[in-house]
């Protein structure tokens, strides 16, 4: 399944420009909004599509993603739902990549080999499960690494050189450089530190670095885009879905278009970055 997030890097390269990564949640305002949305965001200019897994208790997301799941459980939103989502898009989009982002225990009830085998079979690409470090890699990096998933790991301002080579043992993929010391969304990064951090990441590593956390505007991406392998956009695109519910938190007739319009704002920026 690497493979496709291969290819989209390999284009990415030979077009001279960075890859747009977006992460919207699964289910969220209700699941067939969220299919609609995720279906029409590689037209907007997504490379990379990342889908969050509804859960409790997100300890690593701001306010924006945490609302974003507790609607999407509100909504009936199952893991198994998820894969099925994922499914569904498969059937028009056989090349995008895409990633299932969340937290281990979702996937721990789901049962580890039931969803590595569910999650290939639907059409996903790799992982990002924020609260398991290296020396937890038995547990779900190791056994998705065998069922030819990508495991995706987060280094951060705070991976100092001598805690990066565990980091990078068991990941593929990508690597995804958290831009900030704190939650999604809750603050702008500093893009000449960003660049900083990228560069030493990229001593330790052949793989794509992507950045992500506090990217709002295309001009952000633009910054980001200049010395990154990719640019992540997530609490962003939360938001401009929220601005467009109902009082009940229902989706109305422009909350798909009202997200995409903001994606192609941001896909501007990554994609004409380096010309």
């Amino acid at each position: 399944m690497t493979a496709r997030i291969e290819a989209r890097f390999a284009k990415a390269r030979a077009e001279n420009r960075a890859v747009l990564v977006t992460y919207t949640m699964a289910g969220d305002p209700d699941p067939e909004t969220s299919l609609a949305i995720l279906k029409a965001l590689p037209g907007a200019g997504a490379d990379i599509v990342e889908f969050g897994l509804p859960f409790t208790d997100p300890m690593a997301d701001g306010p924006a993603i945490q609302a974003a799941g507790l609607r999407a459980l509100k909504a009936g939103q199952t893991t198994a739902g998820t894969l099925d989502l994922v499914r569904r898009f498969r059937e028009s989009d056989a090349d995008t990549p895409v990633i299932l982002m969340g937290y281990f225990n979702p996937i721990y009830q789901y049962g580890v080999e039931r969803f590595l085998a569910d999650a290939k079979a639907a059409g996903v690409d790799g992982l990002i499960v924020v609260d398991l470090p290296p020396e937890e890699d038995a547990e779900l990096c190791l056994p998705a690494l065998a069922a030819g998933l990508a495991f995706i790991r987060l280094a951060t301002p705070t991976t100092d050189d001598r805690r990066l080579p565990a980091v990078l043992a068991n990941t593929a993929g990508f690597v995804y450089y958290v831009s900030i010391t704190g939650i999604t969304g809750a603050a702008t990064p500093d893009f000449d530190k960003v660049s900083g951090a990228v560069a030493r990441i990229k001593r330790h590593t052949d793989l794509p670095v992507v950045v992500g956390f506090g990217v709002k505007t295309g001009a952000h991406a633009a910054a980001i885009a200049r010395g990154a392998d990719g640019v992540v956009v997530g609490s962003a695109l939360i938001d401009r879905l929220k601005a467009s519910l109902d009082a009940e938190g229902r989706a109305g007739g422009d909350t798909a278009e009202s997200v995409l319009s903001l994606v192609r704002e941001i896909a501007d920026g990554v994609h004409g970055a380096r010309r």
